[in-house]
């Protein structure tokens, strides 16, 4: 496509993004009520009342918010993205298909928290794989036959949004409880949706922080950067984000168990749960940050062939896979806060965050570019992690700090990291895309498996494993 078209698809990426804000936490608290009703705790009838109130409130939001964006298509065009290559024209039109899929997508949120609170998981799940598979890949067979063109991939996007919503919408109805239309009424009122907006703007709140947070800098170089430079910028955000998705399972798995033990008043096992968490994240996020940042030339030439791109692209990806180490590590604290029922220093890190980021990002992207949004990004976080986790760690679990710090941080992280330099000062030139791939593949092996020798729950795990194989 071109590092100005995927520019475009960066742009699209980071406004479905912002485009969430305006969920307003609804998303959840359709989860929860859905979860209520069939559990017993709400009428059928209130039920359906609330339903058809926040779809009232998803719609408006999906038709104001898609109609301004595609109003705005011709300013934003010609006065934030700065394109050489694509015609204004081209820009404009792959902004109002922006609109349009952003809209759709919204309003499948509805629906989705439906099927969650009413525990369709295996159909959500294999949905959610088809929809992405087909946006992902199909895309490219679309492309290949009609062009790679901005236009082809917003259209067939905008295709695949459509039908998505509409197999949502069908789902819904059959999940929805009959009524009957001779006795009950469910009318066009919103006021059932206001008893639920304290718990939903709770949600709220706390969400768009991590937006602000996630997406400020993209929205920022959005507008300094020549399109063509947003793209390679996007490519590399795009790649290290990968390390935050690490500890999405990971979170999933011990934030009840956590908060179970706790219940318990079992204290001493909650923090051995959340001690080990944090090494398994620091084992695998350590040794992906380690690669990408120490490796991200092979990596990328592995990846495209494309000596202009690496050039562009490395420097970008090696700051933002340290900083989204940090990251991944700095967000433990969030659990142990939860289990505990007290978000008050999460959230007060969180504006901390804003207010160190914000003004860093912005200042150093206008004088540095990319490159300074990427010093900001990674050096915020590795601050974030040395002061502010300290003192919430004071605070909330006091003399674990230095414990946590040391032994399940730093020991498991910084041998493989070591290793990650020694490769980088090693003189291995971009010769063969082969070579790169395999030069990648070793290095994040050997990362790996040194960090989980000198990570004691990955020891004791395997001591325990050959133990139990040696006595069968």
């Amino acid at each position: 496509m071109g590092a100005e078209a995927y520019g475009l698809v960066g742009f699209f990426v980071m406004l479905q993004a912002w485009f969430m804000i305006l969920d307003l936490g609804l998303t959840p608290t359709v989860s929860r009520e859905t979860a209520r009703y069939y559990g017993g705790a709400i009428s059928s009838l209130s039920y359906r009342q609330f339903f058809r109130s926040l779809n009232m409130i998803f719609l408006s939001v999906a038709i104001i918010g898609g109609a301004l964006l595609w109003s705005l298509a011709e300013a934003i065009a010609s006065s934030w993205l700065n394109a050489v290559k694509i015609s204004d024209d081209e820009v404009i039109l792959a902004i109002q298909l922006m609109a349009l899929i952003v809209a759709l997508r919204w309003m499948g949120g509805l629906y989705r928290g439906l099927l969650i609170g009413a525990e369709k998981f295996v159909w959500l799940s294999i949905f959610n794989v088809i929809t992405s598979t087909l946006r992902s890949i199909g895309v490219l067979v679309v492309m290949w036959h009609f062009g790679f063109t901005p236009y082809v991939f917003f259209t067939y996007q905008a295709v695949i949004s459509g039908a998505e919503i509409i197999i949502l919408w069908c789902k819904s109805l059959v999940l929805l409880p009959k009524i009957s239309s001779r006795t009950e009424k469910i009318g066009w009122s919103i006021s059932p949706v206001k008893s639920k907006l304290k718990f939903a703007l709770t949600i709220a709140f706390t969400s768009s922080i991590w937006v602000l947070i996630t997406q400020s800098d993209k929205l920022i170089l959005s507008k300094i950067l020549p399109l063509a430079d947003y793209g390679y910028f996007t490519l590399a955000v795009m790649v290290a984000s990968g390390i935050m998705i690490i500890s999405g399972p990971v979170s999933n798995a011990v934030l009840p168990h956590m908060t179970r033990l706790y219940a318990q008043d079992r204290r001493i096992e909650m923090l051995q749960i959340y001690r080990n968490s944090t090494q398994l994240v620091a084992v695998i996020a350590g040794a992906v940050s380690v690669t990408l940042a120490f490796c991200a030339e092979h990596f990328l030439y592995a990846w495209t062939g494309d000596l202009q791109l690496v050039e562009a692209v490395s420097p970008i990806l090696r700051l933002y896979a340290i900083g989204n180490c940090f990251l991944a590590i700095t967000s433990f604290p969030y659990y142990l806060q939860y289990a505990k029922g007290n978000l008050r220093y999460h959230l007060y890190g969180n504006v901390l965050m804003i207010f160190l980021l914000l003004p860093s990002i912005m200042f150093f992207a206008t004088y540095f570019g990319s490159i300074g949004a990427g010093y900001a990004w990674c050096v915020v976080n590795i601050l974030l992690l040395f002061f502010w986790v300290a003192f919430v760690h004071s605070k909330i679990e006091p003399g674990i700090h230095l414990k946590w710090l040391f032994h399940d941080v730093i020991i498991v992280i910084l041998p493989s990291a070591l290793i990650g330099v020694m490769f980088f000062f090693s003189d291995f030139s971009l010769s063969s895309r082969i070579i790169s791939f395999s030069i990648t593949m070793f290095v994040g092996i050997v990362c790996l498996a040194i960090s989980c020798a000198f990570s004691s729950m990955v020891r004791s795990h395997f001591c325990k494993f050959f133990f139990k194989m040696r006595l069968s």
